[in-house]
């Protein structure tokens, strides 16, 4: 029996529920987006010890975590905002969260602690950037940590910065650096690196 049948709800009375309540529109397209991106890119054998962390775990920052190659590798997932996207010639520009869902203490690799939303650099090892909203196609951008955009806010000093991720990211359609179509090189990448630093 699926959720749907257990609950009694038809398929047209839940699109009329999520029509009604975009807040729980954008939490399910969430979760989806996850779903679809471990079915299309990290689900073949080269993936073992899959696992889905706890979502209230706060000392954990990902949405995905495996091992490949040797190395175990987390990904952070965000999805493009489909109001932000924009035309710019002959791309499409748009913007993405990316941060932590709320404020929390965080200990930076120079000592500092402090309260933030933003992410920490080297908090995950790939963002994997939900696409959907650009073709209605089930793509996704992806790029390594520690090659995102820094916070530019002023309340934070140069120092701390640098060990902050920007929390509103922009995208290019077609990509541009530091995005990728597909995640392969990069995991190679990460692979490497974890395994060279033991």
């Amino acid at each position: 029996m699926s959720v749907l049948e257990h609950w009694k709800v038809a398929p047209e009375e839940l699109d009329d529920i999520l029509l009604e309540r975009p807040s729980l529109r954008g939490f399910l397209f969430g979760y989806v987006a996850e779903y679809k991106l471990r079915k299309l890119w990290f689900s073949g054998p080269a993936f073992t010890d899959l696992r889905r962390p706890n979502n209230h775990d706060r000392a954990r920052r990902c949405d995905l975590a495996f091992t490949y190659k040797g190395a175990r590798i987390t990904v952070e997932v965000k999805s493009l905002q489909a109001t932000s996207i924009r035309r710019h010639g002959e791309r499409l520009i748009g913007k993405f969260q990316c941060d932590a869902s709320d404020r929390r203490k965080v200990t930076l690799p120079n000592g500092d602690s402090l309260q933030t939303t933003c992410l920490v650099v080297g908090e995950f090892d790939l963002l994997a950037v939900n696409l959907f909203e650009v073709n209605h196609q089930w793509h996704f951008a992806f790029a390594k940590n520690s090659d995102l955009p820094r916070s530019k806010y002023r309340g934070y000093s140069p120092e701390q910065r640098q060990y902050l991720l920007a929390t509103l990211m922009e995208i290019s359609w077609p990509l541009a650096p530091p995005f990728e179509l597909e995640p392969h090189r990069l995991l190679d990448e990460i692979a490497s690196e974890k395994r060279r630093d033991g």
